[in-house]
């Protein structure tokens, strides 16, 4: 599976991006996508996951109510909007393609960096 994630950015406290991490292969339908952030000298952190199908997400409570994840799987994509942008948001983001514990694939990263 290869993963290119594309979308960041310099923005203004306030603003808006989307990120979109397009997926190689016929077996992203049958995965769990999400989106990674990590910012200097932190642990990565998980953003937001979707499952296959689309019917359960989970976002982490640092940017509930500002980001919202969705996929196309007809396009094998996983788009991150991310609205109200704030200076913590700054990190360079991760796709990632989760089927099993053997079968976990990471993006290159794209950085997205807040000014204040």
């Amino acid at each position: 599976v290869q993963l290119q994630a594309s979308g960041g950015g310099l923005v203004q406290t306030g603003g808006s991006l989307r990120l979109s991490c397009a997926a190689s292969g016929s077996r992203v339908g049958s995965a769990t996508m999400g989106w990674y952030r990590q910012a200097p000298g932190k642990r990565r952190e998980m953003v937001a996951l979707i499952t296959s199908g689309g019917g359960t997400r989970t976002i982490a409570p640092s940017v509930k109510g500002r980001f919202t994840i969705s996929r196309d799987n007809a396009k094998n994509t996983v788009f991150l909007q991310m609205a109200n942008l704030k200076p913590e948001d700054t990190a360079v983001y991760y796709c990632n393609f989760f089927a099993s514990d053997h079968d976990d694939w990471w993006g290159q990263g794209t950085l997205v960096t807040v000014s204040s």
